[in-house]
Parts: C-alpha cells; sequence; structure tokens
C-alpha cells in the first residue's frame, strides 16, 4: 500500500473519531457529561497524548535513519563502481571485457531501477534481477597477472567488487521497509481515540470542524512521511539515480 493511500485512511479514521466524538454527547446520559466525568476523560487522554507525542517522534527517527541509510548505500556502491574501473584501468588493457561489462551492469541496473525517470518511480526489486556484479568478478579471476603489482591490482578489485555485491543484497533485504505495521495500527487508534475526546467537549460550529480537520490533516501527513522515507522507491521522497548516472559518466576514462 502506498504511503499516500496509508495517510488517507490515517486521516479518515482521526477526522472520523473527532467528528464520532462531536455526536457522541446525544447518546450518553447526563450524568456521564459531568464536570468531574470530563476531567478523568482530559486525563485519560493526556496520558494518550504522551504516549502518541513519543511513538511519532521515535517513528519519525526511525524512518529518518532507514531512509538515509538506503540512500547512502547506493551512494557507496556508486562510489565502489569508480573506484572498482579506476583500479582495473591500473591493472592494463586485459582489463577492458571487465570494464565494459561493469559499463553494461550500470547501464542495465539504472533502467531496471529507474525505468521511468520523469516520474521518478523506484522498482527496488530490481535489484535481485538478472546477473549483477558475479560476472565481472568471474573475468577478474580469470585474469593473469604478470607481476606483484598486477596481482595486487586483482586482489583489490576483487575486494571492492565484493562490496558491490554485498551492497546490492543488503539493499534487496531491506525493500519492505523496518515499520511494523500492527505497531502503527496502534498509533492510529491512539490517534482517533485523542481527536474523539476532543469532540466530545468541542461545540459544534464551523471553526471547530475546520481547526480539527487541520489537526488531522497535519498527523496524517506525519504517518504520511514515516511511511514514505521507509519506503522511499517512489513518491514525493525517494532515493536518486544521481549517484549511479555520475558513476556511469566516469566509467571507461583511462
Amino acid at each position: 500500500m502506498s504511503a499516500l493511500a496509508i495517510g488517507g485512511i490515517v486521516l479518515a479514521c482521526v477526522f472520523g473519531g473527532a467528528l464520532f466524538g462531536m455526536f457522541l454527547p446525544a447518546l450518553l446520559p447526563t450524568d456521564h457529561l459531568s464536570a468531574n466525568s470530563k476531567d478523568v476523560v482530559k486525563v485519560a487522554t493526556a496520558m494518550i497524548a504522551t504516549l502518541a507525542a513519543l511513538v511519532i517522534g521515535l517513528l519519525i527517527a526511525s524512518a529518518k535513519n532507514s531512509f538515509d541509510a538506503k540512500d547512502s548505500q547506493f551512494k557507496h556502491m556508486a562510489a565502489h563502481v569508480i573506484l572498482l574501473d579506476r583500479v582495473m584501468a591500473q591493472y592494463g588493457p586485459e582489463t577492458r571485457e571487465a570494464r565494459d561489462l561493469l559499463r553494461q551492469m550500470v547501464i542495465t541496473r539504472l533502467h531496471q531501477i529507474w525505468p521511468d525517470e520523469k516520474d521518478g518511480t523506484v522498482e527496488a526489486g530490481a535489484l535481485g534481477e538478472g546477473g549483477g556484479v558475479e560476472t565481472i568478478q568471474v573475468a577478474l579471476r580469470g585474469l593473469a597477472p604478470q607481476n606483484d603489482n598486477q596481482r595486487s591490482l586483482q586482489a583489490s578489485a576483487l575486494q571492492i567488487s565484493g562490496d558491490i555485491a554485498e551492497a546490492r543484497w543488503l539493499l534487496l533485504q531491506e525493500i519492505r521497509g523496518s515499520i511494523q505495521w500492527p505497531f502503527l495500527a496502534v498509533l492510529v487508534f491512539w490517534l482517533a481515540v485523542i481527536f474523539m475526546s476532543f469532540g466530545l467537549s468541542a461545540p459544534r460550529n464551523t471553526t471547530v470542524i475546520i481547526a480539527l480537520l487541520v489537526s488531522a490533516l497535519s498527523v496524517a501527513g506525519s504517518i504520511f512521511l514515516i511511511v514514505q522515507m521507509d519506503q522511499p522507491y517512489g513518491g514525493l521522497i525517494r532515493i536518486s539515480s544521481a549517484p549511479l548516472h555520475l558513476a556511469l559518466d566516469e566509467l571507461g576514462k583511462p
């Protein structure tokens, strides 16, 4: 489910809770609406609101860290691609085939992961498709070093290619994100209860309804940002293809 759809569901639940709270007094006995009863409701709501605020803050921090980690892995992978090409260039003309394979791998990955650059959609699942750096490793192992310098460069190239392969599989394992959906569902329930308590003591007029709607939009927006950053493969906040494009421009240089 997309982050926008989840944000819409949260908005419906939270604002719906506020509207339900506004009409709930008509269904309750008069003694349930006494000042003492309202005070107890306010105290209980304050406790839930404190918990919800802490959880939202933790989720935002966790989602931001998750986004930064995935973005950093893409950048490191692009940097390792450039470094691998430089090491193979230093080895000599014998690595021309491996360098061509590396360039083709980057082009293929760009087309697989970012099939439509215009809308920025990212197909992260494409990381697991087709051959990757393994074919380059086979070509590197087939080299016949003639001196200590070439042996050292071959070992370095194999090490760097291993780092690229590791980054690829790490990204593939993190596609689903880190947010636990039952945890998020409980948070949305808390928010709906909080807004229901707001509506319980609020007068029925346009100003109050608009204020509650704006507040609900703000809360739904925070949940949208959390989900979007945890799954940065499309939408407003997404991983950029710029590092791999930069790497592609650097490949093949002498």
